[in-house]
């Protein structure tokens, strides 16, 4: 059942492209729509859920969900801008492997989820296929290779871009657990009903510091003040609420000691054969015959990664 349920944000979060792009808009109207529709499902879960059942959402917890929730600001504008300059096709499953690859070393290095040689040498290949299997799918037909030297200048902007949100999204996934390693967290606090109730507590603050990091984005970095309330903003609440259910029990899993950070963070990432066929078969992005191998080698080639991974700790 913990697998499963640790597979929801697989399915939510790896359509998110699909609903975003479908829903049109610039990428500071994505980001800022999809932070309200994130804001109503991270008060609901605060109005209904941790408040009635009595869970402290104490100074230092609000701290801890406000940061994370900035940091997640950061890493979806990233990512929407990339979609915009390379697809979804291209950009999602470059994403995802930055995304498996940095919280993966991260939980590993840091949280410690890797106690063993023999995690650490199984771990290191998990993470080669990872990233040959983006690399992979990301890849150009021959016949663009053989017509240009080199990719268009809006590719480039759009791993610049990738590279931003891999680094927010990897603060956001990691920053949680992280403050009760150092301390900032009490272990009673964190460990409180399997850790259900410390990251359900966060779940309200980080929804508000979404919705602050995206105004700041919106006005400071892609300087739409006049564009921020058009309908492209309202109809990505839509995005934002599909985003919610996946962050939620992303948050649930990885308190789960039976899951952990790494297996939980990994398995959300498996959307990637959401976003990447999605993109092509839903966006009509398209791809040669060649890709199209690439493409499908490359995906297996991350799942295989992501997989194993998530049973490290069985190796």
């Amino acid at each position: 059942m913990g697998i499963l349920i640790a597979l929801i944000p697989a399915l939510t979060w790896g359509s998110v492209g699909l609903i975003n792009t479908k829903m049109g808009g610039s990428a500071a109207q994505q980001t800022l729509g999809m932070t309200f529709g994130a804001l109503i499902f991270g008060l609901s879960t605060m109005l209904f859920y941790v408040i009635p059942s009595g869970i402290q959402v104490s100074p230092r917890i609000w701290t801890v969900g406000l940061l994370s929730g900035l940091f997640w600001a950061i890493g979806t504008a990233g990512q929407f801008v990339a979609y915009k300059d390379m697809g979804v096709s291209s950009a999602f499953p470059i994403s995802t492997a930055g995304q498996i690859i940095t919280n993966a070393l991260m939980a590993a290095a840091v949280l410690g989820d890797w106690k063993t040689a023999k995690m650490w040498l199984f771990g290191a290949i998990a993470v080669t296929l990872v990233t040959v299997g983006a690399l992979l799918t990301a890849s150009r037909s021959k016949l663009a290779k053989s017509t240009s030297s080199e990719r268009p200048a809006a590719y480039s902007h759009g791993l610049i871009a990738l590279a931003l949100s891999t680094i927010g999204f990897m603060l956001y996934f990691v920053f949680p657990n992280l403050m009760f390693k150092i301390g900032f967290i009490s272990q009673a606090v964190h460990d409180a009903n399997n850790g259900v109730s410390y990251m359900t507590a966060i779940i309200g603050p980080q929804a508000i510091g979404q919705v602050i990091g995206a105004f700041l984005i919106v006005l400071f970095v892609f300087h739409e003040s006049s564009r921020m309330f058009e309908k492209y903003t309202w109809k990505n609440i839509f995005t934002g609420l599909n985003w919610g259910i996946g962050n939620l029990f992303m948050f649930i899993s990885a308190a789960n000691p039976s899951i952990g950070q790494a297996t939980a963070t990994t398995l959300s990432q498996m959307g990637v054969i959401v976003g990447t066929f999605g993109g092509i078969y839903l966006l009509h992005e398209k791809k040669t015959s060649d890709q199209m191998v690439k493409i499908i080698i490359g995906s297996l080639l991350v799942v295989v990664g992501g997989v194993l991974i998530s049973n490290l700790s069985q190796i």
